[in-house]
């Protein structure tokens, strides 16, 4: 039996560092945008081509950390496809899963860093999913997909796969999965153990308007009352926020030498998942999501700063005051 199989997108990010650009933002730097010379030439710092991709990063993160861990999803025939499939089994990610495109480029985002933040152009190819018949799992993290999506049965399979063998889900909408409205699929929502997005996200979920402000307890509510067992909201700088149906918990953000943020979230969403995996409550779990994000954010890429087990456990004893409250 597996500890988890991460179901979704893998990809190529290519980092091009800006040296120079211009910020502009509304009065209340609610909105900000990235201005650059149109037309003109922009000189870069460096250009990196790294393994990437919301379930790549999960997979990745996830095999640090002690899990025997698969990944399904596409890449194409190219040398893209292949670096990831090498990068993948480097790591001791099951690759079995994953499906070769032959005559079809892989996804690939560029990402525009500047100022420790990061701008990112996205291309998604229309795969056709269909999950193949897996064996069974204890954990199963769902994410990121292309917009094709809508076009398969993915969802009614994992749906069908979870209620067969009992495996936890863990479900973080990507994109595509979030315009196209999760409330589309209760039965999937029903069956998710942790339901996990940023504080944006959330209110999109839930159909709030972006300028309104909400209280944090009324949003993780509503989307418990969604139907998944555990939620956690995360805010950025404002750490995060879990609900287990019971108690309402906050922890702050750890310690970090900012460089770059892709990926953060996801190194977030890993540890928590491996959290609970070795047995830690919502709580503790929140200690280890929050400790693996602030790692990923020293270096550049999604994927070079996810920490080890060994690594997580030294951290979390250098900063115990930094744990999650009951709010």
């Amino acid at each position: 039996m597996l500890d988890l199989i991460s179901i979704g997108d893998a990809r190529i990010d290519n980092f091009v560092h800006l040296p120079k650009a211009h910020i502009s933002c509304t009065l209340n730097k609610e909105s900000c945008e990235i201005c650059l010379n149109y037309g003109g030439k922009i000189p870069v710092d460096e250009i990196r081509c790294l393994p990437a991709g919301n379930n790549n990063n999960n997979a990745v993160g996830a095999a640090r950390l002690k899990m025997k861990t698969a990944l399904f999803g596409n890449v194409g025939g190219d040398g893209n496809g292949r670096m990831i499939l090498d990068h993948l089994k480097k790591e001791g990610v099951i690759t079995r899963y994953m499906v070769v495109n032959k005559d079809v480029p892989t996804e690939q985002s560029i990402v525009l860093a500047y100022k420790g933040e990061r701008t990112i152009l996205v291309y998604h190819y229309p795969w056709d999913y269909n999950l193949p018949d897996l064996e069974r799992t204890r954990w199963v993290y769902f994410s990121s997909v292309s917009y094709s999506y809508t076009k398969t049965s993915l969802i009614s399979q994992i749906e069908s796969y979870i209620e067969r063998t009992g495996a936890n889900l863990v479900f973080g909408p990507g994109t595509n999965q979030l315009k196209d409205g999760v409330k589309k699929y209760p039965k999937l929502l029903s069956l998710t153990k942790l339901f996990i997005l940023n504080k944006e996200e959330a209110k999109k979920v839930l159909e709030i308007p972006e300028e309104k402000k909400v209280d944090i307890k009324k949003l993780l509510s509503g989307l418990v009352d969604l139907g998944p067992e555990f939620v956690v909201v995360t805010d950025g700088v404002d750490g995060s926020f879990g609900f287990d149906g019971e108690k309402f918990y906050r922890i702050g953000i750890f310690p970090a030498n900012l460089v770059e943020t892709t990926g953060a979230g996801d190194g977030y969403s890993t540890g928590l998942l491996a959290g609970l995996f070795h047995g830690k409550s919502l709580a503790e779990a929140m200690r280890w999501g929050a400790v693996n994000g602030a790692a990923v954010v020293e270096q550049i890429g999604a994927q070079t700063g996810l920490l080890t087990l060994n690594q997580i456990l030294k951290r979390l004893k250098e900063n115990p005051k930094i744990v999650a409250k009951e709010i």
